[in-house]
Parts: C-alpha cells; sequence; structure tokens
C-alpha cells in the first residue's frame, strides 16, 4: 500500500513487537513501526486508545491486533483503494473480517468506554493530543457499537467488512493468527485476487462478451 509508514514492499523483519509479530516473515511494517503501534499515545496517528480512560486489557488487544495487521500484512492488495492524495496515496476498504474476529472483539470491548463511532476524523485536539468531542459523551462500547458487525465496520470508516465466514474456510481474513500455523490469510487474498473473482465483481463484463456476436 502507498501510504506512511508502509515499507514499499514487504520483506521479513525479525524484531517486530509483540502483537505484530505474527508477521515477521513478511511483513509491510518495519520493527520502528510495530513498536510505535504499542504506545498509549501511537506515533503513527497521534491518537490514544485510553480517550475515554483506561482501556479493558482484552479490548486494547484486539485494537493493537487491528493495527498490526492493517500497518503489516503483506495480503490485503485486494482491497487497497486509492483516497485523496493530499492525506494518503492509497487506503484499505471493506477487507472481510472472519465472523469470529468481530465477534470477539465486540465482546471484549462491551466494558471498555469510546466517545465515537468512526475513529478515523472529527476529534477535538487540546495540547497535541485528539479529545472527544463537544457533546460526545464516554460510553460503554455497545453504546456506539451495538453489533459486532457495526464495530467492525465504523471503527476505521469502512476499513473492515464484516463477513459472514468463518476462519478456515478461506473466504474472510484474520486480524490475528498464531505464528507457528502459518499466514492463513495468503490464501484468502490469492482467492479474490483471482482473475475469476475480479469477472464475477462485474457482472457486465461477463455479458459483454456474449452480446458481442449480436451487435457485429
Amino acid at each position: 500500500m502507498n501510504a506512511k509508514p508502509h515499507k514499499p514492499k514487504p520483506s521479513p523483519e525479525a524484531e517486530l513487537y509483540e502483537e505484530c509479530i505474527p508477521w515477521k516473515d513478511n511483513a509491510c511494517c518495519t520493527a520502528s513501526t510495530s513498536w510505535e503501534a504499542h504506545l498509549d499515545v501511537s506515533l503513527l496517528y497521534n491518537f490514544s486508545l485510553v480517550h475515554c480512560g483506561l482501556m479493558m486489557p482484552d479490548c486494547q488487544r484486539h485494537f493493537l491486533q487491528a493495527i498490526c495487521f492493517y500497518q503489516c500484512s503483506p495480503n490485503l492488495g485486494p482491497w487497497i483503494q486509492k483516497v485523496d492524495p493530499r492525506w494518503q496515496a492509497e487506503r484499505v476498504l471493506d477487507a472481510p473480517l472472519c465472523l469470529e474476529d468481530c465477534e470477539r472483539w465486540w465482546a471484549d470491548c462491551r466494558t471498555s468506554h469510546t466517545c465515537k463511532s468512526n475513529w478515523l476524523g472529527s476529534w477535538a485536539w487540546s495540547r497535541g493530543k485528539p479529545r472527544c468531542p463537544e457533546r460526545a459523551p464516554c460510553r460503554p462500547f455497545p453504546h456506539y457499537f451495538p453489533t459486532p458487525a457495526n464495530l467492525c465496520e465504523r471503527i476505521w470508516s469502512g476499513s473492515f467488512r464484516a463477513s459472514p465466514e468463518r476462519r478456515g474456510s478461506g473466504r474472510c481474513l484474520q486480524k490475528w493468527f498464531e505464528p507457528a500455523r502459518g499466514n492463513p490469510n495468503a490464501e484468502v487474498a490469492r482467492r479474490f485476487a483471482s482473475p475469476a473473482r475480479s469477472w464475477a465483481r462485474c457482472p457486465g463484463l461477463l455479458a459483454l462478451p456474449l452480446l458481442l456476436p449480436l451487435l457485429s
């Protein structure tokens, strides 16, 4: 992805930090980026997960995993889209997260608090840090995200899509995995990047060859 702080192309990174370790064999992030992602006020986005007080450890772990997934994964190519170059050249859109990933993320964050359903913008800034906008009270996560799908799809403005598919189906992405078991997302990326899949996304293109003999 052509976006800061991604590397020009993936390569091994033996020193990735904590939740970013699964991508050490082939990563789009550097060791420094993986460390910055774990700070209370992340240097990657100048953003704090504790904008509504301390976040429960299990909830925080999901966010760290999601940030590492977004920054480090070499398997997000089929979902990279061009965006406003004044912000960044490209971003990920509608990457399908497995059903269990969204459900566990939501369940583990039920008792943590936030003040917004879209974390990509419209924050109030004070002393160089983003803070909750005026009249945006801190509430438990289910107040802003009534369902697991709401959390996955709204939190970063559509970067992820809540898939009905389960882990191991080959049709959805895991935002974290056990490194010893290998990267399951490589197969998923190949499936979504295949020519057959591209044609299936554009039924009008499929119909065009059938129409050509009639038009000649």
